[in-house]
């Protein structure tokens, strides 16, 4: 079994090797001139920290429900709140290189213990909900910048991000413990929900099963090909040892292969991105309709466990965003996951569709002020739909039945208020039709107050 995804991983190490090998190359023949350097607007960081902290209280108000099941959102009128802190430090240990480490706290539970929806309502709690506060190592990482001329493209400090005289083309290989969504579909208006979008399936496209455990970090390498308007995208990333488990696997023999190709562009003179994202994940895993005929077979509850092996699941995605206006933002995604197999890390969505847009309050006069809106229809396979009715449990859904299947749909508004230097107070509101697919149930309706602090 150990063996057969030793190949594919070889292959994906070998070609980031590669791609190492000729930035090198081409570093010695093609770098920015000391005039570009000369120039920079930005002075270049031999250490930095950051710290940011996040609250979010949560209230859902009862609705309607006949039945529910073990992973049901719960209908009674109920409410959440998480709390999380991140202390970032970064160093330069030579030229081009930065290595980043950050400690994150949690404390507190988000709704029905972030169980019931496929877009969950709280993108920023952990799936592991705990009393009491406790800290982990959420990142531990090193990343490498080689240049390759094409003029200056300066870097601004950021989180795990510091300032640097950096060129427009650039290959940039990063390694050790991090987020997939550091690197992949890093969308300009619906990518943090401690800034933006709090809903799961804004995060990223939520059929994007991407490689993580409970808290959603894993450990792989990637490598990024600045080449003008273009970026190519590829890495490899540890799963967990069994789907939507808080343990990585020791030995990467189950395993994500992650590629992204993205095109910058002008419309209108407005800047613009399009990023097409594919993913395939290899490990053990169960096809929907073996776990609902045995449960047929048996006359028990599907179970997804009793039937998993080694296999694959594919998925893509499209994202776009786009500046129309000064300070106006639309953005927009569309993706889809093999839904014959069950979701394997992230949520229960294998087709999913999305547009938004987002708001700068300068044009009211609160330039640091955001006012945005999204919608999304999320779905689910006619195999997640047979297994769900049987009495099957996903990663966050199961009703204990599901005789009248549907479409997830999500209509959420946020707006983010500047009332101090570094902090934001957001009023965010989330419509889910008919939550974990299910037309019987529903509407809920999420109603969050966000507290967010970064310098």
């Amino acid at each position: 079994m150990l063996d057969k995804p030793a190949r594919p991983v070889a292959a994906c190490a070998l070609a980031i090797a590669a791609m190492v090998a000729v930035a090198g190359a081409a570093c010695a023949q093609e770098t920015p001139s000391g005039d570009e350097s000369a120039k920079a607007p930005v002075t270049p960081q031999a250490w930095a920290w950051h710290v940011q902290a996040t609250d979010i209280l949560q209230a859902v108000p009862s609705f309607h429900s006949p039945y529910a099941g073990p992973n049901s959102f719960q209908a009674t009128g109920i409410t959440g709140n998480t709390l999380d802190a991140t202390l970032y430090l970064g160093v330069r240990p030579w030229t081009g290189a930065e290595l980043w480490g950050d400690l994150e706290a949690y404390q507190g539970y988000a709704p029905s213990n972030t169980l019931g929806v496929a877009g969950y309502v709280n993108g920023d709690g952990a799936k592991v909900g705990r009393a009491h506060p406790y800290g982990r190592i959420a990142r531990l990482f090193l990343r490498q910048t080689f240049d390759l001329g094409g003029g200056a493209d300066h870097q601004d400090a950021d989180l795990n991000q510091l300032a640097a005289h950096r060129s427009k083309d650039r290959l940039v290989v990063t390694a050790g413990k991090l987020s997939v969504q550091d690197i992949f579909d890093a969308n300009k208006y619906a990518h943090d929900p401690r800034a933006d979008f709090l809903n799961w399936s804004l995060i990223t496209a939520g059929s994007f099963d991407y490689a993580a455990d409970a808290w959603g970090y894993t450990y792989g390498a990637a490598a990024e090909w600045y080449r003008g308007d273009w970026t190519w995208r590829a890495g490899v990333f540890d799963l967990s040892v069994v789907p939507n488990n808080a343990i990585l696997t020791s030995d990467f023999h189950q395993f994500q292969l992650i590629g992204e190709a993205e095109r910058r562009y002008e419309l209108g003179g407005r800047p613009g991105a399009v990023r097409l994202t594919g993913f395939v994940s290899r490990g053990r895993m169960a096809l929907y309709d073996d776990a609902t005929a045995l449960a047929r077979a048996t006359g028990t509850p599907a179970d997804v466990a009793k039937v998993r092996r080694y296999a694959g699941r594919p998925g893509v995605h499209l994202s776009v965003e786009q500046e129309v206006a000064d300070g106006v933002g639309v953005f927009g995604r569309l993706g889809w996951a093999d839904g014959r197999y069950e979701g394997y890390e992230y949520t229960d969505i294998d087709a999913t569709v999305q547009a938004g847009v987002s708001l700068s309050g300068r044009r009211w006069g609160r330039r640091d002020d955001t006012l945005a809106a999204a919608v999304v229809v999320n779905q689910l396979s006619k195999a997640g739909q047979r297994y769900l009715d049987a009495g099957g449990l996903g990663i966050l859904v199961g009703d204990g039945r599901l005789p009248h299947p549907g479409t997830e749909d999500i209509l959420e508004a946020d707006y983010s208020f500047a009332f101090a230097k570094d902090m934001t107070l957001s009023l965010d509101d989330q419509v889910i039709a008919h939550p974990a697919y299910n037309r019987d149930r529903g509407p809920a309706n999420v109603v969050s107050l966000r507290l967010h602090l970064q310098r």
